[in-house]
């Protein structure tokens, strides 16, 4: 009971409390807390997306030609791998499953 924060009772009053022929005084309901919505402050960070300049260009594809695509080939169901060497091509024809 002294957990409860309720006042201190006789063993009687406890039991008879217990099997409920003693009922308590219900609290009078306080008036509940206002609650005001919170607005985190985050800083301001200006945004320089409009302005050319500030992130370097990527840098342009171009194919050097160290490898020329001979073909494409077809191994089981239907994968499709690219051939760059005659032995390649020779290896694929060869496979068995």
């Amino acid at each position: 009971m002294k957990r409860l924060g309720s006042k201190t009772k006789t063993f009687e009053e406890y039991v008879a409390y217990r099997q409920g022929k003693i009922k308590h005084d219900p609290k009078i309901a306080k008036e509940p807390l206002r609650c005001s919505t919170h607005i985190r402050k985050s800083p301001d960070i200006p945004s320089y997306g409009d302005q050319v300049g500030t992130i370097p260009a990527k840098p342009e594809m171009a194919y050097t030609g160290e490898r020329k695509l001979l073909g494409i080939g077809t191994m089981h169901k239907s994968n499709m791998i690219p051939i760059f060497e005659q032995s390649d091509a020779e290896e694929i024809a060869h496979m068995r499953r």
